[in-house]
């Protein structure tokens, strides 16, 4: 016995395709939006006029060599390590997705070259945009703090 492959069969396969790809696609957006919290330059049209201008700041910043190292302590504290006596140390965490607020740091001097936060992370891992200051010299670092 021989089946029928009638209109309303063509129908159902249409409409039963399209709900897939509607349905999925609303899926993945959905994650999208829930996951992302931010942008990573408000304009970037105006992004890309400065950005001649930040090469120059990142090659005069690399002519200091300065490195730092940042870690994370039992207390969750932040240690800092430039190795630069009397140097100047802000900071502000941000969280790699942006669902919880940032956390501006403030720094003092442990030990020659060393720096502690007075402020506790939260558990999980930040994203550290620090600011190094030795006089009128300057650098500024991006550093992962694990979690």
């Amino acid at each position: 016995m021989t089946r029928h492959f009638s209109g309303f069969h063509m129908l159902a396969l249409i409409v039963g395709f399209f709900a897939v790809v509607v349905g999925v696609n609303m899926v993945m957006a959905t994650f999208a939006v829930r996951t992302f919290g931010g942008t990573v330059v408000d304009n970037s049209y105006v992004a890309s006029q400065k950005f001649n201008r930040w090469l120059d700041e990142a090659r005069a910043q690399e002519a200091l060599g300065w490195n730092l190292t940042a870690a994370r302590e039992g207390d969750r504290a932040v240690i800092l390590l430039p190795g630069l006596p009397d140097a100047t140390m802000k900071a502000t965490a941000i969280h790699p997705l942006g669902r919880a607020p940032s956390i501006i740091l403030h720094f003092q001097q442990v030990t020659p070259g060393k720096f502690r936060s007075a402020e506790m992370l939260p558990a999980g891992r930040w994203r550290l945009e620090i600011g190094v200051q030795q006089g009128v010299r300057t650098k500024n670092f991006v550093s992962e703090v694990p979690a």
